[in-house]
């Protein structure tokens, strides 16, 4: 049995992945911030040894030199989950929690040893497209955002901080593949929302645009499994994503075909001007659907052969099948509208 310590536990990836290991016979202790409750995405509790509120953005995350010392003693490998995947923030935000955070971290890991594996995103290729292979050298600049960019520089740092580590990418994660179930409803979800209601109509799109869409029973299982081949993973980054991903043009005509959500029409963004929306729909626009925007028009086709010879785990298709799962499970939560609500 390994001696796990997971930071960010509380979130919905860390939480899942805290749920497997211990499922597994792990002794697990969670690093939490506000939250201190640790949940796998069926929204059971997590029989975890123990739970530390910390805040990752300072020296020694908050804690006591006690603490930090018997934390850094007493766990053999480290999961780094805990991150702001927020899009609407300053660099210096993301700076403090995706950079620094990492580094607060690996400072945890080196005081004791401990192996390292940090959770990215798979969109630290930046806004490229094509094939994007897992061993490909990070960029150092067009990225789509503050949160990318912090992203790539989190990696950086674990590259070069001298202890045993891995890199888990993880695409778009969304809720589970057969089920479509999802413990919270953030991110990506939100514009989801406005969308299918109808009340974002117009959404700039790639005619080729796609959308690595990955349900989150494989990142947590992906993630589990490289813990379980810790020494072969050591020093690979993998991609945990779709074995093919949702084309633009799927998503929004998913929408569509089914009752009472209301299909967006995509645009090119050259000839899409944000000034013409009728108010309501540019205020929308602008503070959400335009914060993805640039992942509506890109066609990065992520590679993931490392990772399956790796753990010999392959994800099914980000499809239309599993987008209906998607809205299914949100219509029967009630964040989404059943059918014929918005017609009345």
């Amino acid at each position: 049995m390994s001696r796990i310590l997971v930071t960010g536990a509380a979130g919905l990836i860390g939480g899942e992945v805290c749920a497997r290991l211990v499922a597994a016979g792990q002794r697990v202790t969670a690093l939490v911030h506000r939250n201190p409750e640790v949940r796998a995405n069926d929204g059971s509790e997590v029989a975890i040894a123990e739970a530390v509120p910390c805040d990752i953005r300072q020296d020694r995350l908050g804690l006591d030199a006690a603490t930090f010392d018997r934390l850094a003693q007493a766990h053999d490998l480290i999961i780094h989950c805990a991150a702001t995947i927020r899009f609407d923030l300053t660099d210096a935000e993301y700076e403090a929690t995706n950079t620094r955070g990492t580094a607060n971290v690996i400072a945890l890991a080196q005081a004791g040893g401990a192996g390292l594996l940090h959770v990215s995103t798979a969109y630290v290729c930046g806004t490229r497209d094509g094939v994007i292979r897992e061993d490909d050298p990070l960029p150092v600049s067009g990225f789509a955002n503050g949160y990318e960019a912090s992203k790539a520089a989190g990696e950086r740092l674990v590259r070069a901080s001298g202890v045993d580590w891995a890199i888990a990418r993880p695409g778009i994660t969304l809720g589970e593949y057969e089920s479509g179930r999802v413990r919270q409803f953030d991110a990506l979800y939100m514009a989801f929302r406005l969308i299918a209601e109808g009340r974002i109509r117009l959404v700039p799109a790639g005619a080729d645009a796609t959308l690595a869409f990955v349900p989150i029973d494989h990142v947590a299982g992906g993630i589990a499994a490289m813990v379980e081949n810790w020494d072969a993973a050591c020093g690979g980054t993998y991609h945990l994503v779709p074995s093919e991903p949702l084309p633009m043009a799927d998503f929004a005509r998913g929408i569509g075909s089914v009752e009472g959500l209301r299909s967006p029409t995509l645009v090119d963004p050259a000839r899409f001007d944000a000034s013409t929306l009728p108010p309501l729909e540019r205020r929308l626009h602008g503070r959400v659907s335009a914060l993805y925007a640039s992942y509506f028009q890109r066609d990065p086709r992520f590679d993931d052969s490392r990772f399956r010879a790796l753990t010999g785990i392959e994800s099914g298709p980000a499809d239309e099948a599993y987008l209906r799962r998607l809205i299914d499970f949100c219509t029967e939560e009630g964040f989404l509208p059943a059918a014929g609500v918005l017609a009345r």
